[in-house]
């Protein structure tokens, strides 16, 4: 099994009061990560997720993928090992 990773990216667009965070949890709990879909005061969702990486750059694809709720403009990504201080998907 790959080494977990901990994928933080800055979701940038019209994301917030259009179900964005429901619908990444649902999405990173099918593929069995564990973090949180936070909104920012300025608009923007940040989303923490941890697990295998190929998990996490799906759940990255999906957000890219132009089928979320909302308009995503861009997302900004960084990578670093998994901290393994989550657990559950939250929505914040």
């Amino acid at each position: 099994m790959p080494e977990p990773v901990r994928l933080s990216a800055w979701v940038h667009g019209y994301v917030q009061g259009v179900g964005f965070r429901w619908w990444t949890r649902s999405r990173a709990l099918a593929l069995g990560l564990v973090g949180s879909a936070t909104n920012a005061r300025d608009g923007r969702v940040h989303v923490v997720a941890e697990g295998p990486r190929p998990a996490c750059e799906m759940l990255l694809d999906l957000l890219r993928s132009g089928d979320t709720p909302g308009r995503v403009d861009l997302v900004v990504e960084s990578w670093e090992p998994a901290r393994g201080d989550l657990s559950g998907f939250e929505e914040r």
